[in-house]
């Protein structure tokens, strides 16, 4: 026969165990079981008043911040709602069927202010790095560095040139992203290595090609153990191929600092491949680079490649194919490279024309 429903009629008791309606192979379920967060507390102790109305459990916010990770939930408007209407999600955040979810403004308060000062993510980072190490999936023999681009949500239509960046500083271009930008330049002290095009949006992005048309974008750059492919390090740069290889520096750095390991080798692709790079990986911390050198010594452009230089040992100087010559340029000495071989300028302008 056919089924009806109640009609509505509301229970006096409910007997409810969110436990129950996790399934056993559930996504949370495995990343519960490898999470600690039970230092967060301390760790941000110092961050938050004596006094006052108790706030928001911060373990609250790390734990619904990894939902949204973990599920590409990207709007924490949307996941503030998704977390008060998926029952797993709120088995994995301690929450309750009656407990309130925060408010999605409270997250961004709390990202560009105490946890941003106290590094909470990080500190959430390298205590997951140490419980892989402890289960034996970190090495240390051998790190891969490689960076991946991340569109910044900046108007690719709407940029400033170079040399109206100071207009930057106008009262009306007064945003978190442009004061912390202006801050950093300030820090540098060099006003000229701020790039041809900037975004008043979001003007620490930069401007990149990397798979098609441009755009601003950022870069992740990521050091990974190989033992187990675990990533022990991270850090966030411009999309700039410097500032990429200098990050490479900064991770291998900290990871010998904070856990101890030094790799005897790296794998990178050839972008890692520049001559200060290898020098300093062989020289200074003595790592194998196990990279493709960025070699530009025989272009294929058209133009003449180092092979087609003749060296006279005698005189100190090149002979071009045309049989022209290049002398030292004593203005061009840098370190371990005594010198540069340039042609004068009237040879140079007369192959010109």
């Amino acid at each position: 026969m056919m089924g009806q429903g109640s009609g509505g009629q509301k229970k006096l008791f409910y007997a409810f165990n969110l436990d129950d309606h996790v399934p056993a192979d559930h996504l949370l379920r495995g990343i519960d079981r490898c999470l600690d967060l039970d230092d967060l507390r301390r760790h941000l102790a110092p961050f938050y008043s004596a006094t006052g109305r108790p706030s928001i459990d911060p373990e609250l916010m790390v734990r619904m911040l990894i939902v949204g990770y973990s599920f590409g939930i990207r709007s924490e408007r949307r996941l503030c709602e998704e977390v008060h209407l998926n029952l797993a999600y709120r088995w994995f955040c301690r929450l309750g069927l009656e407990d309130t979810v925060p408010d999605h403004s409270t997250f961004s308060k709390n990202r560009h202010g105490r946890f941003r000062e106290s590094e909470a993510f990080r500190h959430v980072f390298e205590s997951v790095v140490e419980r892989c190490m402890k289960e034996g999936l970190v090495g240390g023999e051998g790190f891969a560095v490689d960076a991946s681009v991340i569109k910044a949500d900046a108007n690719r239509s709407r940029s400033t040139a170079r040399e109206e960046a100071e207009d930057l500083r106008d009262p009306r271009h007064a945003t978190r992203a442009v004061r912390e930008y202006l801050a950093a330049l300030d820090e540098q002290g060099e006003p000229g290595t701020a790039p041809a095009s900037i975004s008043p949006t979001d003007p620490a992005a930069r401007w990149t090609a990397v798979g098609g048309p441009a755009f601003y974008a950022y870069s992740t750059n990521y050091l990974v153990d190989v033992e187990a492919g675990i990533i022990v390090d991270v850090e966030a740069t411009p999309a700039l191929r410097t500032a990429e290889i200098k990050s490479t520096r900064t991770m291998i750095e900290r990871v010998e600092k904070r856990f101890g390991l030094k790799p005897e080798r790296l794998i990178g692709d050839m972008a890692y491949g520049a001559a200060p790079m290898l020098g300093w990986l062989v020289e200074e911390k003595q790592i194998a680079p196990h990279i493709p050198v960025w070699d530009k010594s025989e272009p294929n452009d058209g133009t003449f490649g180092r092979s087609a230089f003749t060296f006279d040992a005698e005189n100190n100087r090149y002979i071009c194919p045309a049989g022209k010559l290049l002398k030292p340029s004593w203005r061009s000495r840098v370190k371990k490279n005594p010198f540069r071989y340039r042609a004068s300028q009237y040879t140079t302008a007369r192959f010109a024309r």
